[in-house]
């Protein structure tokens, strides 16, 4: 059992990753939606990697975020589940970071699915531009970041939420 100082810990690590994801979404919106979007915000899943107890802020913030998404709801629930399978895969299953960065890749492909429902855009198409968007922003950007936040041992134990 967790003492009451370490929930509102927790807590506030929640609210505080949940409040970075949407601002850095929302901000760039232009970027962060659509067929062709990179989200520089998904880089934050990295986190997870790190310590996956980011995970739950990370689904918070991107189900805030996908809230304002031109596709509603739809894209609040399907975007956020394809986020929450990306960080499944990578508190789960991953013990490399480059492989982490992946995650994200393979699992928000699978909004090219929501977009040819919705939108009646061309499936691979889609799902290809949101997966190079991805890699772009998670597997290049956010892999540099991170390999270097990872050497830093310091810096590790700070971002680990214990």
């Amino acid at each position: 059992m967790q003492k009451n100082g370490s929930k509102t810990r927790m807590l506030a690590y929640t609210a505080l990753v949940a409040a970075v994801y949407a601002v850095l979404t929302v901000g760039v919106a232009p970027l962060s939606y659509g067929m062709i979007q990179i989200r520089f915000s998904e880089i934050l899943v990295l986190l997870a990697f790190v310590d996956k107890r980011y995970a739950p802020g990370l689904i918070l913030g991107c189900f805030i975020a996908n809230c304002f998404s031109p596709l509603g709801m739809v894209d609040a629930v399907f975007g956020t589940c394809c986020t929450a399978a990306a960080l499944y895969g990578i508190t789960h299953f991953s013990k490399n970071l480059f492989i982490a960065s992946l995650w994200p890749v393979f699992c928000n492909a699978f909004l090219g699915v929501e977009y040819y429902l919705l939108q009646n855009a061309p499936l691979f198409l889609t799902a290809g531009t949101i997966a190079l968007g991805e890699f772009l922003a998670v597997s290049c950007v956010g892999y540099v970041i991170f390999r270097q936040v990872m050497k830093n041992g310091h810096l590790v134990s700070q971002l680990k939420i214990g």
